[in-house]
């Protein structure tokens, strides 16, 4: 079967939404780092969208700064790929066409940092998960220990960070007289802008100290919030989807009808119209971020490591138990409590949104997924919201069974004794921690004293220690469904 393609475009269904500017005259705008599929149905969605309005500046260069994967499925198809927005009633097919190349970095780094020195690039994007930014979480500076900061550190003529290749990109523009572009952070990340910053900033200082004057004077860094649940594409998804248009796509991605993009209205030169195609500006972001990440994120982190452990694939199939529905809400009353909500945003309505998105069955959206590199995503979504409600001495029951499913998450087995590898960065860390403890106050004790991940208030709280305890010990007892069925019981 042939592939979706720049030639093979035409033969499509009538049905499917596709490009309706010459791509032949768009302009690479926007570099992207890290093209995974939570941007292609994201941020390139936005990008497309603005092309089709006539803004030919916005076209979409990716660049995977580890495997050859996303460039394989694209390049072949002159960028080119299928988004299936689904829900309830039904799914819509749109070709999206502002990708219009991918490189990979460890290929070809020179070719990255001239696309980034390129006088068309504007704005720099980012999806490179929290690991990308390669920051020590005890002191949200670089982490120096980390192999490939270091080399960074010593000479960028070949980066292998994200903040190497900004660094480098940036000290070209400034070197051809040209103006800095932004740097869009649009990771789950409280302030990203800020501390991709700091990470530049330290970066370019260590190389040429005018150099980090410079980015620091005229650089922009605008902080951002995104929303748009992306499960991962599976094979049948490719095969379906071949039988209905005839034609193969290896690039597919799947999600949602909901998309939210709120950006710091804080830029260095041009940008889209953002606010004509649904996104948000705003002078401060972190009130959008915050109910963000203890809502959505972290109910997901809840569902995922309980529901994972239990054998629950699917997060549709999670909340659609009475008991996993109870605790998500529990989870929610604890962390809304923790909300200084922004101007517009209804925090009970966004709750019932956010459970209409988690029972939408279309999507997929598999448990295993949300739970890799957990040990990044609890801080914010978790201990946050935990640390506050300790710190008013308010009980944290449900997101501490979530903190505590994690645990258990480390060990590498599910209830039913099936074994699976640990995602995570950390996950030598948490192995050696528990390596031959099997007490459950220990467990938790050995996983709490990780700096990385619990800041040292938390750390250092017996109470909080002890229902952690309690929790990984009924767990491992009597299982998760047993276990937020009691939860339930108790808040009655």
């Amino acid at each position: 079967m042939q592939r979706l393609s720049s030639t093979t475009l035409g033969r499509l269904p009538v049905s499917v939404r596709r490009p309706r500017y010459a791509r032949a005259d768009v302009r690479n705008g926007v570099v992207h780092l890290g093209i995974g599929a939570f941007h292609r149905a994201h941020q390139a969605a936005v990008f497309d969208a603005a092309l089709g309005a006539g803004d030919l500046r916005w076209g979409i260069l990716g660049v995977s700064l580890r495997s050859p994967g996303v460039r394989d499925q694209l390049v072949p198809q002159d960028g080119l790929y299928t988004m299936l927005v689904r829900d309830g009633a039904g799914e819509q097919a749109q070709i999206i066409g502002a990708v219009r190349d991918v490189l990979v970095a460890p290929e070809d780094p020179a070719r990255v940092i001239a696309a980034l020195a390129h006088p068309d690039t504007h704005i720099v994007t980012l999806t490179v998960t929290e690991k990308g930014y390669c920051i020590d979480a005890a002191t949200a500076a670089l982490d120096r220990g980390n192999a490939d900061v270091a080399q960074d550190l010593a000479d960028l003529s070949a980066p292998r960070t994200a903040p190497g290749f900004l660094v480098a990109g940036l000290a070209a523009r400034h070197a051809a007289g040209l103006p800095p572009f932004t740097a869009l952070s649009c990771d789950n990340l409280p302030h990203n802008g800020r501390l991709l910053r700091a990470a530049v900033i330290e970066m370019a200082r260590a190389h040429d100290p005018a150099l980090a004057d410079w980015i620091a004077q005229h650089g922009a860094f605008p902080q951002s919030m995104v929303d748009r649940i992306v499960p991962a594409t599976d094979p049948r998804d490719i095969a379906t989807l071949a039988e209905t248009t005839g034609l193969q796509d290896q690039g597919l991605v799947k999600t949602e009808p909901f998309l939210q993009w709120v950006i710091e209205d804080r830029f260095c030169g041009p940008r889209p119209d953002f606010a004509a195609f649904g996104v948000q500006l705003t002078d401060r972001v972190e009130p959008w971020e915050d109910a963000k990440l203890r809502l959505l994120n972290g109910a997901h982190s809840g569902i995922a490591y309980l529901g994972g452990l239990a054998g629950i694939d699917h997060v549709h199939e999670f909340v659609a138990r009475a008991d996993g529905r109870a605790f998500v809400e529990a989870l929610w009353d604890e962390s809304a409590a923790t909300l200084t909500p922004p101007p517009g945003l209804d925090v009970a309505a966004y709750r019932g949104q956010l459970m209409a998105r988690f029972t939408n069955p279309a999507l997929a959206h598999r448990t295993r997924q949300i739970a890799m590199d957990g040990s990044q995503k609890l801080p914010q979504r978790l201990l946050a919201p935990i640390a506050i409600r300790r710190a008013r001495g308010l009980s944290v029951d449900a997101l501490a069974l979530g903190v505590a499913a994690w645990m258990l998450w480390q060990r590498g087995l599910d209830e039913a004794g099936t074994p699976f590898t640990v995602d995570d960065p950390l996950a030598a860390v948490t192995a050696a921690r528990l390596d031959g403890v099997t007490d459950p106050a220990a467990q938790v004790a050995a996983l709490m004293a990780i700096e990385a991940i619990f800041p040292r208030d938390l750390a250092e709280d017996d109470a909080l220690r002890a229902t952690l305890t309690g929790q990984v010990t009924r767990l491992a007892r009597d299982g998760a469904l047993a276990t937020l069925r009691a939860l339930g019981e108790a808040a009655v």
